[in-house]
């Protein structure tokens, strides 16, 4: 019987639980200067089957891949002031190159927004040229200041799609279109967390921005993730680039845009919302590898099994690796997959040979049970999707038993510092003043929301809902 690998249980410290999972599953590790990681292949293996993901999902809404530089001109950012500012303390600026002082510094992009509107503006001129919709995958670079791995990092990876409309009502449908068929869908659906849509107040919004739409996770601690935001950017940035289009009418206007992302953040989240005190549980649908096959010792009869279990798993669609390495102890190995969190292990030795049957271990819903080898095809399709469904369960109904309702800002504070949930509190009732009390206790307003858990049409619809919590 593996042997359960030695973490810091999440009840006694969950922030080290936390670093201990991502070291000891060999995720990542810090980078040499501060705030930045070095993501080890199995962690990129998880960040490539997101990227996969969400990419058909992204070319599926009509948007087209492009790069644009690193390095943005200084004055850029300055054309829109709120947009700067926002980001101004986060900012990484190269002031030297090729052994001289630059005539004008450089930024390390924290966000494409101000050198994609230069050249919309060059590519944007009749109407004929709208919707331009452009997704980028990058890194990009924001000085953190307490950095914890994946979650908030100096540098990290992610997708940044940017789009050109002709009216307000495209551009605000196509920021909606992102927020529920991409990212609901890709977090929800693939990662397996249950997220809550909303709008961000104005406080909270993007910087430049005149809405932002977030989707909002429950970590296992209680606290809140944003997980992926889309925002609509109005005019402002088309303003301040100039970014017009020869209408129908012939008038030249200002073009209607969008911006959006998700980054590795997510992969934090995943780790957070389903890993337990063994280590990580990975989501069948977003795991690089569903099932392993271990043969537990040194015999010629059982390897050669164990890589026909894999090839007869490979052809039924699962994908799987062959853990074959006898000369490493099977308990060792069966701890390591266990941490790893592989939603599957199939573990073949003589006996089970003997008996026409190999031992399925379930990691995400626990347990063990001797399985036909023949039909192992169809039974391990069969219980990856049961675990996927059990993991979007279980995170629903650790949002649902941990949020509260209540009707005063104390009590908000309370839910979210001392019984570690989240509370909703009518928006009305709280307001930017109550938001700022709120600040004071390190508490956020996560987002709005409408009484039926849909998105709010404006900050002030009558019936919203303020989503209170701690959050990373």
């Amino acid at each position: 019987m593996a042997k359960a690998p030695v973490l810091t249980p999440q009840a006694q410290d969950f922030p080290r639980w936390y670093q201990e999972v991502i070291s000891k599953a060999e995720l990542a590790d810090n980078g040499p200067v501060r705030g930045t990681m070095v993501i080890r292949p199995y962690g990129y293996g998880l960040w490539e089957r997101v990227q996969a993901e969400l990419d058909t999902r992204i070319k599926a809404a009509g948007a087209r891949n492009a790069y644009f530089p690193l390095l943005i001109p200084q004055s850029y950012l300055a054309r829109e002031a709120e947009h700067v500012e926002g980001f101004a303390p986060e900012l990484a600026v190269v002031t030297h190159g090729g052994g001289k002082q630059l005539e004008e510094p450089a930024v390390v992009r924290p966000t494409s927004e101000t050198i994609i509107n230069e050249y919309f503006a060059k590519w944007v001129q009749s109407y004929r040229d709208l919707p331009l919709l452009i997704n980028q995958w990058a890194n990009v670079v924001r000085w953190e200041m307490r950095p914890r791995v994946f979650l908030r990092t100096t540098e990290f990876l992610w997708q940044e799609g940017h789009t050109a409309h002709a009216s307000y009502e495209d551009a605000r449908d196509f920021a909606s279109l992102i927020h529920t068929d991409v990212y609901a869908d890709v977090i929800s659906d693939v990662m397996a967390i249950d997220v809550v849509w909303g709008r961000k107040t104005p406080s909270e919004r993007f910087a430049g921005a005149i809405n932002t739409l977030t989707l909002e996770a429950m970590m296992g601690d209680g606290k809140a993730l944003q997980m992926a935001t889309s925002h609509e950017l109005g005019q402002n940035f088309a303003r301040a680039f100039d970014t017009r289009f020869l209408g129908k009418d012939g008038e030249r206007e200002l073009v209607w845009q969008t911006s959006w992302g998700l980054s590795t953040r997510t992969i934090g989240g995943m780790i957070m919302s389903h890993g337990d005190d063994n280590g990580l549980r990975v989501p069948p649908r977003l795991a690089a590898t569903q099932a392993v096959v271990l043969a537990i010792k040194e015999d010629e009869a059982v390897l050669a099994k164990v890589r026909e279990i894999g090839a007869a798993l490979s052809a039924a669609g699962v994908r799987v690796e062959v853990d074959d390495r006898t000369d490493v102890p099977f308990g060792r190995r069966a701890v390591d997959w266990e941490l790893k969190g592989v939603p599957v292990r199939i573990e073949v030795g003589p006996r089970d040979l003997a008996g026409g049957t190999a031992m399925l271990v379930r990691r995400i819903a626990g347990g063990k049970e001797p399985v036909a080898v023949d039909a192992l095809p169809t039974v391990v399709p069969t219980v990856l999707e049961e675990d996927q469904e059990l993991l979007l369960r279980q995170s629903r109904e650790r949002r649902e038993s941990r949020t509260w309702d209540v009707s005063t800002i104390e009590e908000a504070v309370e839910a979210a510092t001392k019984a570690g949930g989240w509370a909703r509190i009518p928006w009305a009732d709280l307001g930017p003043e109550g938001e700022a009390r709120l600040a004071q206790d390190a508490v956020t307003v996560r987002c709005l929301v409408a009484e039926d858990g849909s998105v709010p049409a404006s900050d002030d619809a009558p019936g919203t809902i303020a989503v209170v919590g701690r959050s990373y």
